[in-house]
């Protein structure tokens, strides 16, 4: 049994200490050595503060007494709300309320405030009040049932304390002391032991020693009480390792026929378009032109002719003629010939013979 205890310790890494410049030294008859500038804790008294913790909370426990679980770090607070629900015992995991121990009259008022509000809260009773109050009135809710949800059990002083690093939590260890409740601590090198009545040394800021800790105390309470079942099942603390679920077969796609992509492709029209595309195609006649071009389509009535040549083509009856040639062949006949030739073919008889090859041939002749 020792060593499958000492095994378990060693994989959770319960022997980790401080860094050596943090160390207490009224810490050194739990310390075996010092590496890496890392002091590192005898495992043998770690074994031998978890058995006798063990041995005092099963006569607590059987005596029919309360233990109540401490640690508002953020590594232990989800481990001792679990541990604490599944041995059925009060626990504080948020924040330590001072007064707790010592003024435990008046906390034990404050439940039947938060019972009050829980009942508010289920009831149509709330919406009668205006907005701001109901703010007011769950903002309330909220902040005590973070505070006092783990002490609803706790119906008289427990008996003991297990405390989570007692450095941190001073508070509820003074008070412990000063009202002669016995005090079980999880202390690492860094603490001082003569502040506790059963120090477990052990590494008090890693979550998997924390967990082995407080689990191996909180089966000690359920040996103690006869359960073998937890009491309450609750949901495993957000840093801790999530358990693995099943997807069920009807949900999981199947690569084969795949689903998922038959009811995509009946919910759309094509998967190959975006809906980026069907919303322009959807807009516009064709999702080829841009809505530049389909303006301009609209509004002239040949895209391939630039506004400035449709302008020309209007005004003129030709675009292969300038204004120039058509203002000239308006007022001449034909363009090929000029005026000057004109009136000199008006004049002479034919314009292919000249006067002198005339002249020229009659004398040969």
């Amino acid at each position: 049994m020792a060593d499958v205890i000492v095994k378990k310790l060693i994989e959770s890494g319960v022997h980790f200490g401080h860094s050596a410049s943090r160390w207490n030294p009224k810490m050194a008859p739990y310390i075996y050595a010092r590496k890496n500038q890392l002091h590192i804790i005898d495992i043998r008294e770690t074994v031998r503060g978890l058995l006798r913790a063990r041995k005092y909370i099963s006569q607590v426990v059987e005596a029919g007494s309360l233990v109540l679980f401490v640690g508002t770090k953020r590594q232990a607070g989800g481990v001792i709300q679990r541990e604490a629900l599944r041995a059925g015992m009060p626990f504080v995991n948020e924040r330590w309320l001072g007064g707790t121990l010592t003024n435990f009259r008046t906390i034990r008022s404050r439940m039947s405030r938060l019972e009050e509000l829980e009942e508010l809260r289920g009831s149509e009773e709330l919406k009668s009040y205006s907005k701001k109050m109901q703010s007011s009135l769950n903002r309330e809710y909220r902040k005590m049932h973070r505070n006092l949800d783990g002490l609803r059990s706790m119906n008289r002083l427990p008996e003991c304390v297990v405390v989570i690093d007692p450095k941190k939590e001073k508070n509820s260890v003074r008070e412990a002391r000063k009202m002669g409740i016995a005090s079980i601590a999880l202390i690492d090198t860094d603490c001082d032991p003569d502040d506790v009545d059963l120090p477990i040394p052990g590494n008090d800021d890693g979550i998997r020693s924390i967990e082995m800790v407080i689990g191996y105390m909180a089966d000690a309470v359920m040996a103690a009480k006869g359960i073998t079942d937890p009491i309450a099942e609750v949901m495993p603390f957000q840093l801790l390792t999530p358990p693995a679920v099943d997807i069920p077969v009807a949900d999981s796609p199947v690569t084969e026929d795949a689903p998922a992509e038959e009811e995509a492709a009946a919910e759309e029209p094509a998967a190959e378009e975006t809906p980026a595309e069907e919303a322009v195609a959807a807009e516009e006649p064709a999702a080829e032109e841009t809505p530049a071009e389909e303006a301009v389509a609209a509004e002239e009535p040949a895209a391939e002719e630039t506004p400035a040549e449709e302008a020309v083509a209007a005004e003129e009856p030709a675009a292969e003629e300038t204004p120039v040639e058509e203002a000239v062949a308006a007022e001449e006949p034909a363009a090929e010939e000029t005026p000057a030739e004109e009136e000199v073919a008006a004049e002479e008889p034919a314009a292919e013979e000249t006067p002198a090859e005339e002249t020229g041939e009659e004398k040969q002749e």
